[in-house]
């Protein structure tokens, strides 16, 4: 039934998501809130949404901004449809080929997602085309600097189909400057004694226009 193997393992994981990872999930979307300087005329895309539980916080937060959800999996989103008012813009889509027009939006976030892009570099070249400009990048997943994270990264790619890789930060930043992105800005740090994570911040700077003399 399902080709892809996130949209397999998330159609299983879906109605109990929330309650299994309540702890994984607060703390990591703490952190990227932490990173945001939202203004309610911005629009945003959480790319890889999942349950919807950031757009949740955010929409609590600041009720006038506009925010668009996507997610691989149509079974997450049916979850965060029962927790979101019906005006949120949600869709099934993959972060590789982003379902929307260039310079669309001012901020896409992504929270505990990087790890299953396949397609790391295209995914931010689309993240990039979809961001207006001085629009802001930042994205939340785990940190191959840490030990332990290293020997999960190890044990996902032997055993689960769905997960792709786990970055350090040195490839991460050269990822984010390779694809023309600047201001780019990582933190690590640790939740718990488990998981090691990091937050990177980034800006599409608009193109300088000469004017004529």
């Amino acid at each position: 039934m399902y080709s892809d193997p996130v949209q397999k393992e998330y159609a299983h994981l879906a109605p109990w998501y929330d309650r299994r990872w309540s702890f994984y999930v607060d703390a990591t979307i703490q952190e990227t809130m932490h990173r945001l300087d939202l203004n309610s005329h911005e629009r945003i895309l959480d790319l890889g949404c999942g349950t919807g539980t950031l757009i949740q916080r955010l929409l609590h937060l600041a009720p006038e901004i506009e925010i668009v959800g996507l997610d691989p999996s149509a079974e997450m989103l049916c979850v965060a449809r029962q927790k979101l008012p019906k005006s949120v813009e949600l869709r099934v889509g993959s972060a590789d080929n982003i379902p929307f027009p260039n310079e669309s939006f001012d901020w896409v976030i992504s929270t505990n997602a990087f790890h299953y892009f396949r397609h790391p570099y295209q995914a931010i070249q689309d993240i990039k085309r979809v961001l207006k400009p001085n629009g802001h990048l930042v994205i939340t997943d785990w940190c191959d600097d840490y030990l332990t994270c290293r020997i999960c990264d190890i044990f996902l790619r032997l055993f689960n189909r769905a997960y792709s890789r786990t970055y350090g930060t040195s490839e991460c930043q050269r990822m984010l400057q390779n694809e023309g992105l600047a201001e780019v800005s990582i933190e690590k740090y640790k939740i718990d004694w488990l998981w090691g994570m990091m937050t990177a911040t980034a800006v599409k700077k608009a193109i300088a226009t000469q004017q004529p003399s």
